[in-house]
């Protein structure tokens, strides 16, 4: 059964039982989804960027933000505010249309990935068959924004760096396709439910990162690639390009590329969570731990457990690869352009390739350990 149209149709019946028409429930339920997944990644914004600078500030033995509220967690709500405020500016001679929509294409299509994640067996907006795939399509939308932004700005900068961004999506979404294809592969599905479930039963044991080390790999290398962090920063490489793409922004719509950037990062810390860590699944199953406690799976106060530790499983395992992400940043020199493109073309590309072959080759010749 859908684990959507079941929380769909549980907030439907508590409505129904307060004394609204069935009709009414529906109706407030259609934009519900969408407002707690702006309001989930707007958040995680939020957390992402007090992360990134007070992990920068300890990487450098600094203290970073302090005194916008207690050890500077409001600090991005005021880089926020500032953002909104600052005077909306528009080049002479920039192409105005394409340059007020290409933010808006880099943005939207991130977003609408989140539709995706699954935070429980039933904490999903929609679970649909193909979700891997459909979070791979929209992710190859916004090097098209950032192309379009770069071209609008009527600057030799910003086309570089719009030039350079679709250059460096290209050559990294084959390598990162075909990584996720393996692991659909052994899950027979691209349903990210169905991803999580084919690494339970076994705890830490069972997830897919043991199965897929290179995969998991050449995922990683791809997705800071494609969310443009160091060392693969280079459309936006201040020392080169001043910001790329980014440089005739101002306000909010360069708050919008901000935004989009790290909720990349989390997006892709989400993912790689479901794909190779077993999502929601605590370390040692709590299956076996339920039956050796003597306690019945179907519990009500055991499901709550179960439900709150997915969440918390899911926050942790993102917040490790973010630290990990953000790490990076301060101990990885940047790489030149071309040995950025060589990377992807001529090593990710063919390894990707041989670890797809080999995933099929095991998968025919052990299917019972790789979900045949």
């Amino acid at each position: 059964m859908n684990p959507g149209i079941d929380l769909q149709e549980s907030f439907i019946t508590t409505l129904n039982q307060w004394g609204l028409s069935r009709e009414l429930a529906k109706t407030l339920w259609i934009p519900l989804p969408l407002i707690l997944m702006i309001i989930g990644a707007t958040v995680g914004v939020l957390v992402t960027v007090w992360l990134e600078r007070k992990i920068s500030a300890a990487a450098q033995q600094r203290l970073g933000p302090e005194y916008a509220g207690p050890l500077g967690i409001l600090q991005p709500v005021a880089d926020g505010i500032k953002l909104i405020f600052k005077e909306d500016v528009v080049p002479a001679k920039a192409d105005s249309f394409l340059f007020t929509l290409g933010p808006v294409v880099v943005v939207v299509p991130v977003f609408l990935s989140y539709l995706i994640i699954p935070f429980g067996q039933n904490l999903v907006i929609t679970d649909l068959n193909v979700g891997i795939f459909l979070w791979i399509s929209l992710s190859s939308i916004a090097p098209i924004g950032l192309l379009m932004s770069g071209y609008a700005s009527n600057n030799k900068y910003s086309l570089l760096g719009g030039l350079r961004a679709a250059a460096q999506s290209i050559s990294y979404e084959i390598p990162l396709a075909l990584a996720v294809l393996a692991v659909a592969m052994m899950s027979n599905s691209l349903s990210t439910i169905d991803i999580v479930q084919q690494q339970s039963g076994y705890g830490i044991l069972g997830w897919n990162i043991w199965r897929q080390p290179v995969g998991f790999l050449i995922f990683w290398i791809a997705a800071l690639a494609e969310c443009e962090r160091l060392p693969f920063d280079l459309p936006e490489a201040e020392e080169e390009l001043v910001a790329g793409y980014q440089t005739e922004y101002a306000g909010m719509k360069f708050g919008l590329f901000y935004v989009g950037s790290y909720v990349n990062l989390v997006l892709s810390s989400l993912i790689f969570s479901v794909l190779y860590l077993g999502g929601w699944e605590f370390p040692i199953p709590l299956s076996s731990l339920a039956s050796w406690l003597g306690v019945s799976e179907n519990t009500p106060w055991l499901q709550v457990i179960t439900a709150s530790l997915g969440i918390t499983m899911m926050i942790l395992k993102a917040y490790f690869l973010v630290f990990t992400a953000i790490l990076l940043r301060w101990t990885v020199p940047r790489v030149r352009i071309d040995q950025l493109l060589d990377l992807g073309w001529k090593f990710l590309l063919p390894v990707s390739l041989v670890n797809l072959l080999l995933t099929a080759a095991l998968k025919l010749a052990f299917p019972f350990a790789f979900g045949g």
